[in-house]
C-alpha cells in the first residue's frame, strides 16, 4: 500500500506574502542566511508581518551543519516563537525546519511554521527532509520525518527575479534531477508521476528562457512551481542514486548541490536504464511525453534521446560535465573514494532507487565523472 498526502498548503503568485497579515500579536523568528538578512527582500517579508514582534537570526551557511543547527535551535528555546520562517534557498529552509523539529522535542511547540523560497531548485518547502552536513567528516545526512513537513509553503516568484544565472542553472537542473529521480523512484505513484512529468516539462521548456532573461516573472514563476512540484513528487516518491552520491560530492568538495546532481544525471540515467528495465521504460515513456522521440521508437532510443537532451540543456547552461572542472583532481577524489562510496551505499535516498548498486558500480560511476 502506497500513500499520497499533501501536508503542507500552497500559496503561489506575486500576491503570496499577503497571506502573512492573518498573524497579529505573534512572535515571528525568521531564519536566512547573512545576505538575505541585509538586503531588501527581508525588508519586502517584514512588511505585511506589522503588528507582530519579528526577529532575524541569520547565522546560516550553505549546507547547514551539526553546529549550526544547534545553536539555532538554542535561540528558539529561548525566545519561544508562535511563528517559524524558514526564508532563503535550501539551507536555510531545512536549517528552520530542523530546528523546529529538534525543539518540539524539547517541549517547544510553534504554531505554524512556514517556508518561502528564493531559489527555484530544492523544494524543500514541501518535503520531510532536512539535509544537514557533519563538517568534521564531510558526510551530508539526510533527515526524513513526516513532522518535518512545513505548515505552509509561500511561493512567492518576486524573490527569484534576481538570481543570478549561473544559480539559476544550477537550481534548475537540480528541480529536473529531483523530477527524474521521483518518476523512475520504486515509491512512485500515478499522483507523484502527474507532478515529476509536469515540472521536467516546464524545465526543459523554460529554463533555458530564465537563464537568458532571470527578469521575466511569469517565467520565473513557472520555474517556482516547478520547483515546488518537484519537490512533492520525490517527497511522495523518494529518490535515488543521483542524490545518494550527489550528497558526498558536496560533503568532500563543497560543490553546490543542483551543480553536483546536473554532473552526475546523465550518468544515472544510463545506469538506471541499462540496470532496471522498468526504469528504462518509464525513461522511454518521458522522451516520447516531451516529444523527443516518435511514439514507435524503442526503450533505447527514448532513453538516449533522452540522454541527449539533458546533455543539450547542459550545454546551454554552461554546465560543466566534470570534476576536473570544478578543481577536484583525479588525486583528491581517490583520497576520499572509499568514504564516499560507503556514506553513498549508505545514504537515505537510495532506498527508493530502481536499482541498488554494488560499490564497485558507485566507484565506476564517480570515476567516470574525472
Amino acid at each position: 500500500m502506497k500513500r499520497f498526502a499533501l501536508p503542507t498548503a500552497i500559496y503561489s503568485g506575486a500576491d503570496s506574502l499577503e497571506y502573512l497579515r492573518r498573524f497579529q500579536g505573534k512572535t515571528v523568528w525568521i531564519v536566512c542566511d547573512p545576505f538575505l538578512a541585509n538586503g531588501a527582500a527581508i525588508e519586502r517579508l517584514k512588511a505585511p508581518l506589522v503588528g507582530n514582534h519579528v526577529s532575524v537570526y541569520s547565522d546560516i551557511q550553505p549546507d547547514p551543519n551539526i553546529k549550526t543547527v544547534v545553536a539555532g535551535i538554542e535561540v528558539l528555546l529561548r525566545i519561544k516563537p508562535d511563528v517559524v520562517i524558514g526564508f532563503g534557498g535550501g539551507s536555510a529552509i531545512d536549517a528552520a525546519k530542523a530546528m523546529v523539529f529538534f525543539a518540539s522535542h524539547l517541549g517547544v511547540n510553534i504554531d505554524a511554521c512556514i517556508a518561502i523560497p528564493t531559489t527555484s531548485g530544492t523544494g524543500s518547502e514541501v518535503t520531510s527532509a532536512s539535509v544537514i552536513t557533519d563538517s568534521e567528516r564531510g558526510i551530508k545526512y539526510p533527515l526524513f520525518e513526516r513532522s518535518i513537513y512545513p505548515d505552509i509553503a509561500l511561493l512567492d516568484p518576486e524573490f527569484v527575479v534576481t538570481v543570478p544565472p549561473k544559480v539559476t542553472a544550477n537550481t534548475g537542473m537540480d528541480v529536473l534531477t529531483h523530477a527524474l529521480e521521483a518518476y523512475v523512484a520504486t515509491n512512485s505513484t500515478d499522483f507523484s508521476d502527474a507532478l515529476a512529468e509536469k515540472a521536467i516539462h516546464i524545465v526543459f521548456r523554460y529554463l533555458p528562457v530564465a537563464y537568458e532573461n532571470g527578469a521575466c516573472l511569469a517565467i520565473r514563476e513557472k520555474l517556482h512551481n516547478a520547483s515546488c512540484l518537484a519537490g512533492t513528487a520525490f517527497g511522495q516518491s523518494g529518490l535515488g542514486l543521483n542524490h545518494a552520491i550527489a550528497h558526498q560530492l558536496g560533503g568532500q568538495f563543497h560543490i553546490a548541490h543542483g551543480l553536483a546532481n546536473a554532473i552526475l544525471l546523465t550518468h544515472v540515467v544510463r545506469f538506471n536504464a541499462r540496470f532496471s528495465p522498468r526504469a528504462a521504460k518509464r525513461y522511454a515513456r518521458l522522451a516520447k511525453h516531451l516529444r523527443f522521440c516518435q511514439p514507435q521508437a524503442t526503450p533505447e532510443t527514448g532513453v538516449n534521446q533522452l540522454i541527449f537532451h539533458i546533455q543539450k540543456l547542459q550545454k546551454q547552461l554552461q554546465i560543466t560535465a566534470s570534476l576536473r572542472a570544478l578543481d577536484v583532481n583525479r588525486a583528491q577524489a581517490m583520497e576520499h573514494m572509499s568514504a564516499m562510496i560507503n556514506a553513498a551505499l549508505n545514504d537515505s535516498t537510495l532506498a527508493t532507487s530502481p536499482y541498488q548498486p554494488s560499490a564497485a558500480q558507485v566507484r565506476t560511476i564517480i570515476e567516470a565523472l574525472l
